[in-house]
């Protein structure tokens, strides 16, 4: 059999991290042939999730976590949700890739391989919240379009990388640039090579703050697959689609990105309140930017049962987008009143901050529910029932709440 018969070095490379071990006499396999172990996969084994994790959709895969998997304050691989928009690309080489700057607005396009961006400039670790844009849109009605989030379209890994700043003043840009715009190497639903699964991007302040950046470790490993490998970029604080995966062309642009999934209702809400159902003009439309304040109650699960006279402990995680939290808050009471927890500081700007408390004021037996609210460093607080409602069913913010007995 010919050479041209057998599948390429990247593919065999892209088949066995998925597999997360090496393919005994992969230089064997036909041209086209997909490993029986790809062929129906696994999900939890193919992205080494936890079981407990939830399958929404496998073309594209979208992966949420249930709440009381979120208890890390650093979000291991396992319990990190999986968005995506298009096929993840089978033939990564982390050897051969490279990243493109062009753009109307670079002063000159240049082209950098994955090994130059690791040795040419510093690198830098933060941990960093990424979320969903459609985190909760199962709760909206009229129902919105698209993956039925719950709760667990978020995470808060640690990100090392080199600052996209750093890259863009090495390029040099112009001064009418406005906006960076991503391409990257995964594939359309339709396989169409023409199309893009999804391009978006950052405005420039944005671009240029320290923590976002070109990254390529998550937890201290190389990223894995599902997750962006080998180059991603990281804008923490803002919907997770800002972040690209498997990033190799940056465009800088002389006005807002115009890419797949940056106009209409993509990752855009109504600038001014509607009501629900309402259809709404593009022009009335405004890109979503610093996700708002939130928060998560991660222990214990909601069905938990205490004995009566004992107290309970909680504990969670809240972020606020681009601001800090100032405030967390507790009630057994549907909201009627409020007590503090305590809440740490963020390990850095944009990552997740965790609180706990003890709660010993259960009057007696029964059935009670514990809402949780964050308040922002701007004092915006959230809401105890769902937001406006918007087309795709974006920025549910509104108070988690687990059920618990006293028996």
């Amino acid at each position: 059999m010919k050479r041209r018969n057998f599948i390429t070095k990247g593919t065999l490379g892209a088949f066995s991290a998925l597999l997360g071990t090496e393919i005994v006499f992969g230089h064997s396999i036909p041209l086209g042939y997909r490993p029986l172990a790809l062929q129906d996969p696994d999900p939890f084994k193919l992205f080494q999730k936890d079981s407990d994790m939830i399958v929404l959709n496998n073309k594209p895969w979208n992966i949420e976590a249930k709440a009381h998997l979120l208890d890390d304050k650093i979000t291991p691989n396992k319990f990190m949700f999986i968005r995506n928009n298009g096929l993840i690309p089978e033939n990564v080489d982390a050897s051969d890739w490279s990243l493109t700057i062009d753009g109307e607005s670079v002063q000159k396009s240049k082209t950098y391989t994955l090994a130059e961006l690791k040795s040419k400039f510093p690198q830098y670790t933060y941990q960093l919240t990424l979320e969903c844009g459609g985190n909760g849109r199962s709760e909206f009605n009229p129902p919105a379009k698209g993956n039925q989030w719950t709760i667990g379209a978020v995470s808060c890994a640690s990100w090392t990388g080199i600052r996209l700043k750093d890259v863009l003043e090495d390029v040099g840009i112009k001064e009418d640039a406005v906006y960076i715009g991503y391409h990257a190497a995964d594939v359309h639903l339709s396989r169409n090579p023409e199309k893009e699964p999804i391009s978006r991007g950052v405005p420039i302040p944005k671009a240029l703050q320290d923590e976002t950046l070109l990254a390529f470790q998550m937890n201290g490993k190389d990223i894995p697959l599902a997750h962006g490998y080998p180059l991603r970029l990281i804008a923490g604080g803002w919907p997770a689609s800002a972040s690209g995966k498997w990033v190799n062309r940056l465009s800088i642009r002389n006005k807002v990105h115009d890419g797949a999934k940056m106009t209409g209702t993509s990752y855009r809400v109504p600038c001014e309140p509607v009501a629900p159902g309402e259809k709404v003009a593009d022009e009335d439309m405004c890109i979503i930017e610093s996700m708002p304040v939130k928060s998560l109650i991660t222990y214990p699960k909601s069905g938990a049962m205490i004995k009566e006279g004992q107290s309970l402990h909680i504990r969670g995680h809240a972020w606020a987008g681009e601001l800090e939290v100032s405030k967390m808050e507790y009630s057994i009471d549907f909201g009627a009143t409020w007590t503090s927890c305590t809440i740490e500081k963020p390990a850095n700007r944009l990552a997740w901050q965790h609180f706990t408390t003890k709660i010993s004021d259960f009057p007696k037996k029964g059935y009670y529910e514990i809402w949780a609210r964050a308040t922002d460093s701007e004092g915006t607080s959230q809401p105890m029932l769902l937001p406006g409602w918007n087309p795709k069913g974006y920025l549910n913010n509104a108070c988690h709440r687990i059920a618990i007995k006293v028996v």
